[in-house]
């Protein structure tokens, strides 16, 4: 495979400058008639005057507008904090910053439409250049704020188009520099999703290490209001507008007595986890306050007690209650809960907020009930929750969402939400080293939630929030205006993304692509789950082609990091991409390379023991990449790459990195049937002597034998490996027996310097015609100093397959047909909705899935009657089993109407796939988990039966759900090998 195929860009293609991401541009520098408001020009900033009985929040975000315009332009803005807006005589024309609620009674008639359509709207506000806004005041650019987070979301707009992005902190990105700044019309809201935040979680040994050292004196607490600040600015700058504060060593609101209402000056909704209820950190607060048994059944009173306190300690700020219980430590409850102890539970609980609150109308305080694990089995079974309580479903922990709201569910006046994780504790395997989660994922699950419904409460767990920048920041636009990004413009966010925040727009596309094989690289199978065979060391050269495809983007990664000659843009590239490229393909390359070390010593090569070096070196390498990044900017961002990723015994992190088991072969021994040893592609075993690889006796072998050559296959040629068999040297002749056979080498040498030499082989199609199978022979002969030569024969054998003239579709070779399923002949439309392919999606090409989701009524299709796609195939022998490749997901819809779809060849009854097994309520089917599962391998693979002769044929698919994602087919015509990746696909004749 050509690596460069993963780069859809070049470095000298060039994009227009947008810093606006995802939002209308209302930021230019340029000065002209059409330029706008000069927020500053000529050297002078404009003066910005707000309500002193405005918001408090208000009026710190605005300190953080005036301090950036500063640092772009050299000219900070003058803040007046007025309590009359009479009688005003600015020297320039002015910015006026306010809410609604301060400046309607101010500015009157001047802003009465703005006003209006403000007015009783969530976090909306509307910037322009409104006349005479003030007596006195000819004109002045008015930013207005539904209330305190619309304006303050106005002016971060501003701020961020100026050229301050907001990881501006938190990644060090420079900001840009401009002389001049102007504003036109910009308005927002209200967003899509009411509540959009993130969760620090898992905080060992990352963040929690790191706060520690950055904000204590070393002995306090680290989750403090200080650490918090600058945690709150950066969700304020992204838009977000809630948190779930971190939970495993911390008391939110116990650790700092000004946590909360730094929180709330910030103007944060505060929330605790889907198992901390009633607004405590919950199991620590308990143990540390009461220490009794966390048992609704024998303890409700303390238990009820404890809630209570967290209420009205909660009560002065702006907050968002989990509802419920779990268990102790984040497991289920004790044995033998049911429904009604919860109902029981709830019930307190909302009783506790209406006496605290003084109200009967408890929609007016904000209530969440996380559907996680065995929780969703209750609700299933029959609980009934209080309509205005939200219903927050989550996702496996592995990004696929466990159920959407059904038709029925979605008129509650709570609505709904979504609980999604980046970051995970828990079986199969921890994630929380490195970014592994697919932007393209997140959208067609996301965006499937929100068509559904669920768009009360989006909240992602985000682990230590570094190295996640990008995909956080995605998910919070995405909740913000969910409408905005489509399957087709996820790419448009990650270049418009790198644009504002490395300011080389030349190169944004390339960084897109960079960072599109990252995630699909790592999301293929986490990190924390790679192996030295995950990828096969032996068929399709999978192992090659995926150490290949990681140099590829090491590369072109290295190319962009060292063209940046400002350092800050070097460090903030480092951080939000470089370090996860390279410390990815670092263990990537590990990984296969002490796979190849445990296959040569079994193949008896010398060459072991060289890649055996070669692993303690990327082994040791991967802690330097650890050092390089903690040590960043004079240790910045210390810890951050502290977690342990290599060596996994189960599903918990390991204590320390482990290098994987690596052998070596006696560096002075020659191996008992000679110095020569020979390998081929395919096949496991070596020649000449014993192997058990080589046949299934493992003695008395016969000679190797390449497989099949065919015209019609992906690569054309197959390898020969002649290697050491241990210190001696040898020159070889290798000598094929027909013309056609075609080798890149007949003659070489072997050193200890230079143990291994790869030949090609392949068929020279011009001296067969078609239709012919032709055999022939290779006869290796090693000459070694003081010894008899050593000769090995390999039968060579060609069959020069044909299609009839005219035939365009997929044609078999190298014992199947692959497909990928976005390349379909014809795609057929039914009451409006089509398969649609999702660009970059899944483990190879892409994905299809059927959109719009929602359309057909909702309602599913009857077997061979939906969308269709057709694919047309030509085989040259007999197949029975097709497997189709489909993405991980789940029974969204609810058990009565499981995710399927249909498979047709030529004229047969159309077969319903319902690819995942039938689970209890709460529950994941078995095969879900495990190291060898459905989300472990990130892939759900099923196979059916059919009858296909030899000839052309047509495989049509069809819908019956939606939310369905389909990557891959595979026909097997009798050899198709085992992979991780299943077979590279067909040639297509078109």
């Amino acid at each position: 495979m050509k690596w460069h195929h993963y780069f859809l860009s070049v470095l000298s293609g060039a994009a227009t400058i947008n810093a606006a991401i995802g939002h209308q541009q209302c930021v230019s520098f340029t000065s002209g008639a059409n330029a706008g408001f000069p927020i500053v020009s000529g050297g002078n900033a404009a003066p910005i005057y707000i309500s002193a009985s405005d918001s408090p929040s208000v009026h710190r975000a605005l300190k953080d507008f005036a301090s950036d315009i500063g640092k772009v332009s050299g000219k900070t803005p003058q803040i007046f904090n007025t309590t009359s807006f009479a009688g005003l005589k600015p020297k320039s024309k002015p910015i006026i910053v306010g809410t609604v609620a301060s400046l309607k009674p101010i500015l009157g008639n001047s802003t009465a439409d703005i006003i209006q359509g403000l007015e009783g709207k969530w976090e909306t506000y509307t910037g322009k250049v409104v006349t005479n806004p003030l007596p006195g005041v000819p004109e002045a650019y008015v930013l207005i704020g539904s209330d305190r987070r619309g304006a303050i979301y106005g002016l971060y707009e501003l701020s961020e188009q100026s050229g301050v992005s907001p990881w501006y902190w938190w990644a060090d990105v420079p900001i840009q520099k401009h002389s001049s700044i102007f504003a036109s019309a910009c308005q927002h809201g209200p967003p899509s999703v009411k509540y959009r935040g993130i969760f620090i979680n898992d905080e060992q040994p990352a963040i929690q290490n790191w706060a520690q050292e950055k904000f204590t004196n070393g002995t306090g607490q680290p989750f403090n209001h200080l650490f918090y600040e600058n945690l709150f600015e950066l969700l304020l700058r992204l838009r977000a507008n809630y948190l779930w504060p971190a939970m495993w060593g911390a008391m939110f609101g116990v650790d700092d007595p000004l946590n909360q209402y730094t929180a709330d000056y910030y103007g944060i909704v505060m929330g605790t986890s889907h198992q901390e209820p009633m607004m405590r950190s919950s199991p620590n607060e308990w143990y540390k306050f009461y220490g009794s048994a966390w048992n609704w059944t024998t303890n409700s009173e303390l238990i009820n007690q404890y809630m209570k306190e967290g209420a009205q300690r909660a009560k002065p700020y702006e907050s968002l209650f989990t509802m419920g219980m779990r268990g102790d430590g984040d497991l289920p409850l004790e044995d033998g809960t049911n429904i009604h102890i919860l109902e029981d539970i709830i019930a307190h609980q909302r009783t506790i907020l209406s006496e605290v609150y003084n109200t009967t109308d408890l929609s007016t305080i904000p209530q969440v009930w996380t559907l996680y694990k065995e929780v969703q089995k209750y609700y299933e079974r029959g609980l009934k929750v209080p309509d205005d309580i939200t219903l927050m479903w989550a996702d496996d922990n592995w990004g696929n969402i466990r159920r959407f709201p059904l038709a029925s569910e979605r008129n509650r006046t709570g609505g709904a939400g979504i609980y999604y994780h980046y970051d995970y504790v828990g079986s199969p395997r921890n994630y929380k080293w490195i970014i592994s989660t697919q932007l393209e994922k997140v959208y067609e699950q996301m965006s499937l939630a929100y068509t559904r419904g669920a768009d009360r409460i989006w909240i992602v767990n985000v682990g230590d929030l570094k190295p996640y920048e990008y995909a956080t920041e995605f998910f919070i636009n995405l909740g913000y205006n969910a409408t905005r990004w489509n399957q087709n413009t996820i790419r448009d966010f990650v270049t418009t993304w790198a644009t504002r925040e490395f300011n080389q727009p030349s190169k944004s596309a390339v960084i897109a692509d960079i960072i599109a094989n990252t995630t699909r690289f790592n999301s293929r199978r986490k990190p924390e789950l790679w192996g030295p065979t995950t990828f096969s060391l032996t068929d399709y050269r999978e192992s090659d082609d995926w150490v290949g495809g990681w140099k590829a983007t090491y590369d072109a990664s290295t190319s962009i990091y060292n063209s940046l000659q400002n350092s800050g843009t070097k460090a903030s590239y480092f951080q939000l991409v470089h370090h996860a490229v390279q410390a990815s393909y670092n263990l990537a390359n590990l990984y296969v390379t002490v796979g190849k070390n445990n296959l040569f010593a079994s193949q008896a090569r010398i060459s072991t023991n060289d890649l055996a070096d070669q692993a303690e070196k990327l082994f040791e390498a991967d802690y330097d990449l650890e050092n390089q990044y903690n040590t960043l900017l004079n240790g910045k961002w210390n810890h951050f790459m502290d977690q342990t990723h290599i060596g996994y015994y189960y599903w918990q992190q390991p204590m320390t990195n482990t290098l994987p088991a690596v052998n070596r072969v006696h560096s002075r021994k020659q191996a008992l049937a000679g110095p020569m040893r020979i390998t081929i592609e395919g096949n496991r075993g070596a020649w000449p002597g014993d192997n058990p690889y080589q046949c299934d006796r493992g003695y008395n072998c016969p000679p190797p034998t390449l497989r099949t050559f065919e015209p019609y296959t992906p690569r054309q040629s197959r390898f020969v490996d002649v290697s050491a068999g241990g210190p001696n040297s040898f020159t070889f002749k290798a000598a094929p027996n027909a013309t056609w056979i075609k080798i890149s080498a007949t003659s070489g040498s072997v050193t200890r310097s230079k143990p291994d030499f790869r030949l090609e082989v392949s068929a020279d199609w011009s001296k067969l015609s078609d239709g012919q199978t032709a055999a022939g022979e290779i006869v290796i002969t090693s000459s070694a100093s003081g010894q008899n030569p050593t000769s090995v024969t390999i039968y060579v054998s060609a069959k020069k397959t044909a299609t009839p003239g005219g035939f365009k579709g997929f044609v078999e070779a190298d014992g199947g047909v692959s497909i990928e399923a976005a390349h379909a002949t014809s795609n057929s439309s039914v009451s409006g909705v089509s398969w649609t392919e999702l660009p970059r999606y899944g483990k190879t090409l892409s994905g299809v899935t059927p959109l719009p989701a929602e359309a057909n009524g909702g309602a599913k299709f009857q077997p061979g009657s939906g969308p269709s796609l057709s694919y047309s195939f030509y085989t040259f022998n007999a197949a029975t089993k097709l497997t189709s490749y489909i993405s991980p997901s789940l029974n969204g819809y609810g058990s009565d109407r499981p995710l399927a779809f249909a498979v047709q060849i030529d004229s047969e009854s159309p077969q319903t796939i319902s690819f995942i097994p039938p689970a209890d309520p709460g529950q994941l089917p078995k095969a879900w988990d495990g190291e060898t599962g459905f989300v472990a391998n990130n892939i759900v693979t099923y196979t059916t039966n059919h009858t296909v002769a030899p000839g052309a044929h047509t495989l049509k698919v069809f819908m019956i759900e939606p939310a369905v994602v389909l990557q891959k087919f595979v026909l097997d015509t009798g050899g198709v090998r085992t992979s991780y990746l299943g077979p590279p696909e067909s040639r297509i004749l078109s």
